[in-house]
């Protein structure tokens, strides 16, 4: 693998490094459960997993029964948050791969970043359990700047505080949020294809599309390669 110098990588969080969709949706119905409302299976909330705890919780309200006002959404969000942080990697692992990929591009001295709506401290409390945070100085969560994605200085923010140049950056993420993120910052983006999202990964408009952390060098060398 042949990067150039300063190549700066930047990942996405959830749905991406790690399948975070398993606690989140227990904590989703734990909460929803304390209010009598019936259990939600995965397969209908895991799109929205992505899109944060407030609109999991809506949708939940709105799936399990009348919808709830912005004092019940606001109450529910806190216990959430609560029980989420105690239980952040009960059920949270990075996808395969992901490892022996970081491990890889670490070697070849990338510049490693996170750039994620979740919020900053749950996000590194998540990546200091699953023992990832080595790989990434920089984390900046959807309460990091005054602005979050799709706003594309959360992405380039990120790589200036990594010390990266926007012409050697390329970002990895899962949704439309992310390509949206990339494009507006004039960054290429790699789409993984196992995230959360509710329409079709190839139509995202991703510069590249995987289906595996191992072929993630692969198009990181060719869409810097591209850009050199």
């Amino acid at each position: 693998m042949n990067l150039p110098d300063g190549a700066t990588i930047v990942f996405d969080l959830d749905g991406t490094l790690v399948d975070t969709a398993p606690d989140l949706l227990l904590t989703l119905n734990t909460v929803l459960g304390d209010e009598g409302r019936d259990w939600i299976d995965a397969p209908h909330m895991r799109p929205l997993v992505g899109r944060g705890a407030r609109i999991l919780i809506e949708e939940g309200l709105r799936y399990t029964g009348a919808p709830g006002d912005e004092a019940t959404v606001e109450r529910l969000l806190d216990k959430f948050l609560d029980f989420y942080a105690r239980n952040i990697d009960h059920l949270s692992r990075p996808f395969e791969g992901v490892t022996e990929v970081l491990n890889t591009l670490a070697a070849k001295k990338a510049k490693l970043g996170v750039c994620t709506n979740k919020r900053e401290r749950l996000s590194i409390d998540l990546l200091t359990k699953l023992g990832l945070i080595k790989y990434f100085p920089v984390v900046l969560g959807a309460d990091s700047l005054a602005v979050r994605k799709p706003d594309p200085a959360h992405l380039t923010q990120t790589i200036a505080r990594l010390g990266g140049s926007e012409a050697r950056a390329v970002m990895v993420g899962d949704s439309a949020t992310d390509v949206n993120t990339a494009k507006a910052a004039g960054i290429p983006v790699i789409v993984v294809d196992f995230g959360y999202t509710d329409v079709a990964p190839a139509d995202l408009g991703g510069d590249a599309l995987v289906s595996h952390y191992r072929e993630i060098p692969g198009a990181i060398e060719a869409l810097l390669a591209r850009g050199s």
